[in-house]
């Protein structure tokens, strides 16, 4: 969901990648970057403004288990583990930014024009940091923190680039090889 040019708001169904910066890019495509951590960095800085800023709805996300071996017998894929705000998994968002852009991002489909997209990601909280210990995605629950994060200046609303509360979210599915994660809290605030 982003603003539209309009003012009003929109859904829309965007490539996942932001456009990679110059210097990471190897070889003949962008495969794009998902996650955005620094957006301090100057690559960055040219999509804070809220016209490139996006909410993605989300009831839950899956992080692969940190363990080598936890794969799947037949697949042979990674297993995961899934976090929601609860077992009913609610509507929440993800704090993310959007761009036009025209490059290629597989090489066999060769340049096109495409609009794409990348999460906000911060410091993982306590429950996240066994699995996934250099990030989590920024999550917004509430009508306030949503609205901030699509109107405000980034000024203010970078702020709300940080790590959710411990007790925020819960693990609804996991690996059948243990991790050792702190107990969950009841998730507290409500979406609208």
């Amino acid at each position: 969901m982003r603003n539209a040019q309009d003012g009003a708001r929109e859904l829309a169904n965007l490539r996942w990648g932001m456009p990679t910066p110059l210097e990471r890019v190897r070889g003949n495509a962008d495969s794009g970057t998902t996650n955005v951590r620094n957006p301090q960095y100057a690559h960055w800085q040219q999509y804070v403004g809220v016209e490139h800023r996006c909410v993605v709805p989300v009831t839950s996300f899956a992080e692969p288990s940190p363990k080598p071996n936890d794969k799947d017998p037949e697949t042979g894929i990674q297993r995961n583990f899934w976090f929601a705000l609860n077992e009913e998994r609610p509507l929440f968002f993800f704090a993310g930014l959007w761009t036009p852009w025209h490059g290629v991002r597989k090489v066999k489909e060769g340049p096109g024009d495409h609009e794409v997209y990348g999460f906000m990601t911060t410091k993982p909280n306590a429950l996240i940091a066994p699995i996934h210990e250099k990030a989590m995605p920024v999550i917004l629950t509430t009508q306030e923190e949503t609205e901030s994060w699509l109107t405000a200046p980034w000024s203010d609303a970078k702020h709300l680039q940080r790590t959710a509360r411990d007790d925020a979210l819960i693990i609804v599915d996991k690996p059948a090889t243990q991790i050792k994660v702190p107990a969950p809290g009841p998730a507290q605030g409500s979406l609208f």
